[in-house]
């Protein structure tokens, strides 16, 4: 019964990634990536149990290595005062994050699937919610194959209310990266060029079934794929090619709303009003002409906190956050994002700032729970296709300097295999 349930759940999930249409692709990544479709969840975290506090949300894909006994840890928060039933499920995904044809049993032992038992009601909040906690896999499950994975988490009805991703990694090649300025020796001073070369001692690397993923910080619209480029020894190189060049970007914004009685970094004030905290961010500039300044941030992530409590997973409470940017007049060529963990890195309705012409100021407004929060302004051409790529420079500015985090994943597929195997993850 329970591998009918959880087979059910995968199936709509995968019903209504595959009835998007190609118009939508780009929200197609997105379901298949992170996602969230209630707006009552809020603060999905899922980490390495045990792994580094502050890169929780930095790192765009949580990774566990293959036969090791890791443990994910996931919660999150759902507004409310009456806990729900709720189930977690995981299936496997192609490279490309689409579902793939493996069947349970032969990505893991034991039942990819549970129930989340453990919640706690906030305490002493304004806004009341309850807080769910759940280790996962279950603790007699393992995992037998590489890749990438979806955790789904649904409701009694059966009604999926988020997926977040993770990887499996067999840590099997060896991969270098080297950044460094672009080869084609344009704008030196505002791109950076990720080189990367993959060898391995236990698996045969034949470049026709290698795929070399790379990724700027948590941006999924920055995910691009590396071509071959040569040998180097015995290793593929994947270097000197436009594929590899990204933008600098700048550092990224930063505010504090741990304490809710004093404003803190950024914060202009923070207010009570009907039943709902308030908080102001000093108005947000266009930094695109200014010079890059070196500054320590979370590079786009957040972490819950809170100044005068013990427990912030619950006792933290959940403010109205106000972004604004002053512009004198609405931009007709772009659209403009607020990106970062705090939207899930996503270009959509949720991220998008509207321009506000009484107060000549692009705006948005997000409800967010105490704590240190990073994030960029983002601009993406009016009508832009899916895939791609949102710009930093209309009001971020490009700096080679920028302290950006890469990751690089390499993925296998011989005629041999069933299923993409993800051989290794490394950053830089």
């Amino acid at each position: 019964m329970a591998k009918f349930l959880y087979l059910c759940s995968m199936k709509k999930i995968a019903l209504l990634i595959l009835t998007l249409s190609f118009a939508t692709a780009n929200a197609l990544a997105l379901t298949l990536s992170d996602s969230t479709w209630r707006t009552d969840v809020k603060s999905v975290e899922l980490y390495v149990e045990g792994g580094p506090q502050t890169l929780r949300n930095e790192q765009a894909t949580p990774v566990l290595t293959l036969g090791e006994r890791g443990l994910l840890v996931l919660e999150f928060d759902i507004i409310g005062t009456e806990p729900e039933h709720l189930r977690w499920g995981i299936s496997h995904c192609s490279r490309r994050w689409l579902p793939d044809s493996l069947d349970m049993q032969d990505f893991m032992t034991g039942f990819p699937e549970g129930y989340i038992d453990t919640y706690d009601p906030s305490f002493t909040t304004i806004t009341d919610y309850i807080h769910y906690r759940a280790p996962l896999p279950d603790r007699y499950a393992e995992f037998t194959h590489s890749g990438n994975y979806i955790v789904a988490v649904t409701d009694d009805r059966g009604d999926t209310l988020f997926t977040r991703r993770f990887c499996v990694s067999e840590q099997a090649a060896a991969v270098h990266l080297d950044l460094s300025r672009p080869y084609d020796g344009i704008d030196l001073d505002r791109r950076q060029e990720l080189d990367v070369c993959v060898s391995s001692q236990t698996v045969a690397l034949n470049q026709l079934y290698l795929s070399v993923e790379a990724q700027q910080n948590g941006r999924l619209d920055s995910r691009r794929w590396l071509q071959f480029s040569g040998y180097d020894g015995q290793a593929l190189a994947y270097r000197h090619r436009q594929c590899n060049i990204f933008q600098g970007g700048n550092t990224f914004r930063y505010f504090d709303c741990s304490n809710l009685r004093t404003p803190m970094y950024n914060v202009l004030r923070v207010t009570e009003y009907g039943g709902e905290l308030l908080a102001l961010l000093r108005p947000d500039q266009d930094r695109s002409a200014k010079h890059f300044l070196t500054e320590t941030n979370l590079l786009g992530g957040y972490k819950v906190n809170v100044w005068d409590r013990n427990n912030p997973r619950t006792e933290a409470d959940y403010v109205w956050v106000n972004f604004s940017l002053p512009v004198a007049q609405p931009f007709l060529d772009a659209n403009i994002y607020v990106v970062g963990a705090l939207t899930d890195w996503r270009l959509d309705s949720l991220s998008l700032m509207e321009y506000n012409p009484q107060r000549r100021a692009y705006t948005k407004r997000l409800l967010l729970k105490q704590g240190y929060y990073a994030y960029q302004l983002l601009a993406l051409p009016s009508g832009a296709t899916a895939g791609t790529e949102a710009s930093t420079a209309r009001l971020e500015g490009d700096h080679r300097e920028t302290p950006n985090r890469y990751t690089v994943r390499v993925y296998h597929r011989s005629p041999a295999d069933r299923a993409d195997r993800l051989l290794a993850v490394a950053y830089r």
